[in-house]
């Protein structure tokens, strides 16, 4: 799970070095159809096995295809927010505002009557205060590139409940290829009118484009699918939230990008928000229960 994160994280890099080559659109084009292509050898190892004639959440059926495209256009709205946003914002900032859609998923549920613990509403007070810090300028204004990024943030948000309500249905591996070949349609037909495509700025721009499509997309999300066999899902989410941590650390090492104090300061609250988020709201209770007034010598 920290090497997905890991993996993540530096991708907000290659996204924001590619764009010196190609437009926004051509980069996430190609990138999805790599992404589509790395996924099909998992596809075909995991094999087409049903436990019934009935059980059809291992075939292409009509609910998987209306599913993907779905997920697929909010894919493509929140992957094109993020892309045009990064021309505006550095990679590091652009990973922590990102990162925002931990808290964003649970906010967005109070809509659809889902519970919501006490530990999320502090952990995104604190987030909402290190976003200030973090992008929002002294004359109280935000910029351009940190906003898009905010609402890519959102789609992303509600890309993961679709998501959620849609993967216990149906294969995952299946719904996230149709859903990227849909992505990468839709941003290849944007690029044919809006961008000129040319093949020697491809070339150029191939190792971001390569690390986008096949590590972020193809590997990171095998290995999410590995590692979630054996995590708990708030201690995955906990993990997977330091995404935003490589992405500052990736901007820094390879784009020299640097954080003002008042960024950084915004970047640890941003992060403990992400993270308390995240925490069982068990362990509040249990800190404050009377059970637990008392402890001997052994226990401090």
């Amino acid at each position: 799970m920290l090497l997905t994160a890991a993996i993540w994280g530096f991708a907000f890099v290659a996204q924001r070095a590619g764009m010196e080559f190609v437009g926004p659109f051509t980069f996430n084009g190609i990138r999805f159809a790599l992404g589509t292509i790395s996924l099909l050898p998992l596809l075909l190892l995991k094999g087409n096995h049903r436990k019934s004639p009935d059980d059809t959440k291992n075939s292409w059926n009509k609910d998987l295809l209306i599913s993907g495209l779905l997920l697929g256009f909010v894919l493509f709205v929140a992957a094109t927010l993020q892309q045009i946003g990064m021309v505006y914002t550095s990679a590091g900032k652009a990973g922590f505002i990102t990162g925002l859609y931990v808290i964003l998923v649970p906010a967005i549920g109070i809509f659809m009557k889902k519970r919501t613990s006490i530990n999320i509403w502090i952990g995104a007070l604190i987030a909402v205060f290190g976003l200030y810090y973090l992008s929002v300028k002294e004359n109280f204004g935000i910029g351009n590139g940190d906003l898009l990024v905010l609402f890519s943030a959102l789609f992303f948000a509600f890309h993961i409940l679709l998501i959620s309500n849609f993967s216990p249905r149906m294969s995952a591996i299946r719904l996230s290829i149709v859903q990227f070949a849909v992505c990468s349609l839709l941003s290849l037909l944007t690029a044919f009118f809006t961008e000129a495509i040319i093949l020697e700025d491809i070339l150029k721009a191939a190792i971001p484009i390569i690390y986008g499509g096949v590590f972020s997309v193809g590997v990171a999300y095998t290995l999410q699918i590995v590692g979630q066999k054996h995590a708990h899902a708030s201690a995955a989410s906990i993990i997977l939230s330091l995404e935003s941590v490589f992405a500052v650390l990736g901007g820094w090492l390879i784009l020299s990008e640097q954080l003002s104090v008042r960024g950084m300061a915004g970047c640890m609250l941003m992060l403990s928000g992400m993270v308390l988020s995240q925490v069982n709201p068990g362990i509040f209770q249990g800190l404050f229960s009377k059970k637990n007034k008392t402890f001997n010598k052994h226990e401090i």
